[in-house]
């Protein structure tokens, strides 16, 4: 027997009635060449095929009228102002990544690191989608995403996003201790590897033992579709 078989998927089913797609940071910085984040992350964003995968979530789910909810990241400079952060934390700020002037929602520089990949800004602005307000270091505690899915009666969330083992990963931790059931796409995420190791196959673990289900991008888009996806069909 493996340990597979000892923790198996909890998911009964994608219920569109009260499901909704959550995005962390489809923005430049991870996504495009151009971004500060791309020599590390682009390997990984470019085997998975994270940019149209992403794409094909949004477009499905604005298909099938699934709710959409983009939890994004930025900086603001009042935040350059922390005295001590993480290594991680250290390095966006002084990279400048997610860089906003302010928090006027004409702030964001058109085409920066902050700003949303243009394929993606037909999705995004429209009024099937909430961008929330920032999270600040990876998980949605800071932000009011956790707010804005209860006013809605969401108790399901398909995830995917950037970066697979930092705010995705802590997205799904988050809304899990939240009482939400999760789903995890395991082909719209991707990471960046150090020596110690590669920061997606390390989230993809932890997919596995915390979220109700791992689905693929086809997978979820065929659940839209259905408007239900039971796992024996997987």
């Amino acid at each position: 027997m493996t340990v597979n078989s000892l923790i198996p998927s909890t998911l009964n089913s994608i219920d569109c009635n009260r499901v909704a797609l959550v995005i962390t940071d489809p923005q430049i910085d991870f996504l495009s060449e151009a971004g500060v984040a791309w020599g590390a992350v682009g390997p990984s964003v470019i085997k998975n095929n994270v940019v149209n995968n992403l794409e094909s979530l949004f477009s499905a789910a604005t298909k099938f009228e699934i709710p959409v909810f983009v939890s994004p990241h930025y900086y603001y400079e009042s935040d350059h102002g922390w005295h001590f952060g993480g290594a991680l934390e250290q390095f966006m700020h002084k990279a400048q990544m997610f860089k906003r002037a302010g928090t006027a929602c004409d702030a964001i520089v058109e085409n920066s690191g902050a700003d949303w990949l243009e394929r993606y800004k037909p999705y995004i602005h429209n009024k099937n989608t909430v961008v929330v307000s920032s999270h600040k270091v990876y998980g949605p505690e800071s932000n009011d995403l956790v707010l804005q899915l209860r006013k809605r009666d969401i108790n399901q969330v398909v995830l995917a996003g950037m970066a697979a083992n930092l705010c995705v990963e802590s997205h799904m931790r988050e809304l899990v201790e939240q009482g939400f059931e999760v789903v995890m796409v395991k082909d719209a995420t991707a990471s960046a590897s150090l020596d110690e190791g590669d920061g997606y196959d390390a989230a993809l673990v932890n997919f596995r033992f915390i979220a109700s289900a791992v689905l693929s991008t086809a997978q979820v888009v065929t659940a839209f579709e259905s408007k239900s996806l039971i796992p024996a069909a997987i």
